[in-house]
């Protein structure tokens, strides 16, 4: 093909190409102003990188080979300052969005530790005063399943039915339970809330049951110890989804001068962001669960240790994290 034949072409699509990278590099306040031009960047910069080596290989003029190289290492850029514009909101919102938004949520996140904790730690207290309450929430089947899993004569796994054969298969199957749990208490938001009060009542007092049973039969060692590992991620997780649910609520009991349907738009912009944070500690749960705390082999005191390690970073975490220097310390900072 002659080079006139080349550009005629494809100078549409270099065009194109070019009027989409000086869209993307105008700053976003002046784009309203302009019509975004429609355009399928990964396939056009491949075709782009083509024509040049074309261009290359069969020696057209410097000034055609140096306007595509041109649009080339545009293009380039653009991809790498995507990614690296991807990475760094990444690093942000865990280093410094979530744990704001968690704080700014703090009434929220309250109510759905008090309901979880509350509920879990009355029936603890309760069955080791009257130890025939673990029936009212759990079978005997259960009860009889949560002994044999927890049972201190065990040398096997801990936490898990004995044909439960591999870590991996158990983190698999945390992460589906975990998040299984999550999503109901998220979702029961749109129930007016309604649906994570219960969620969070009842996933209480189940766990709770569990607990309380299990440390009135004397296995503390193996279910503490069990538990200890994995309860700070696991349990802020579920306290999480419950006030991401409360927030959607919030939007349909109290939308104020918005529609409830613009409220819960708004609203769930931050739900989301604290579901992404709690399906992340959901997930660090189910892996600490299936290849740390089944573990027999590991002192007691080394995981009561950990897992108190655990919490403190967690609390630290959403207490400390994303905090702006105070304004006293910037100003001695200031000072010569």
């Amino acid at each position: 093909m002659k080079q006139e034949q080349f550009i005629q072409q494809y100078q549409p699509q270099w065009d194109q190409f070019g009027e989409w990278l000086d869209y993307q590099q105008t700053p976003k306040k002046q784009r309203k102003a302009l019509l975004e031009p429609t355009l399928d960047f990964p396939q056009a910069y491949r075709q782009l990188c083509h024509h040049l080596a074309l261009a290359q290989s069969r020696l057209y003029s410097p000034l055609l080979i140096g306007q595509l190289n041109e649009l080339v290492t545009r293009g380039h850029n653009h991809l790498y300052t995507s990614r690296l514009h991807f990475a760094h909101r990444f690093i942000n919102f865990y280093l410094r969005d979530l744990p704001q938004l968690v704080r700014r949520e703090w009434q929220a996140v309250l109510l759905a530790g008090l309901l979880f904790f509350g509920s879990f730690f009355a029936i603890l207290i309760a069955i080791q005063i009257q130890p025939d309450l673990v029936y009212s929430v759990l079978d005997g089947s259960q009860v009889a399943d949560m002994e044999d899993m927890y049972d201190p004569a065990r040398t096997s796994r801990l936490g898990r039915e004995r044909e439960a054969d591999s870590d991996i298969y158990m983190f698999g199957y945390y992460i589906k339970n975990n998040t299984s749990i999550g999503f109901q208490v998220f979702s029961g938001g749109l129930l007016y809330g309604l649906g994570s009060l219960f969620f969070l009542f009842y996933n209480g007092l189940v766990l709770g049951a569990v607990a309380g049973h299990l440390t009135q039969m004397g296995y503390i060692s193996t279910f503490w110890g069990f538990v200890a590992g994995h309860s700070a991620f696991e349990l802020t997780a579920i306290v999480l989804s419950g006030a991401a649910g409360f927030k959607l609520a919030a939007a349909l009991i109290m939308p104020g001068r918005k529609s409830r349907a613009l409220a819960l738009h708004d609203n769930a912009q931050d739900a989301i962001k604290i579901v992404y944070g709690s399906a992340t500690l959901f997930i660090m749960a189910a892996f600490v669960e299936a290849f740390w705390s089944s573990q027999t082999w590991i002192p007691l005191m080394v995981k009561y240790s950990v897992g108190i390690a655990l919490w403190l970073l967690v609390i630290g975490y959403f207490t400390q994290l994303g905090r702006e220097p105070s304004t006293a310390f910037s100003q001695a900072e200031s000072q010569p």
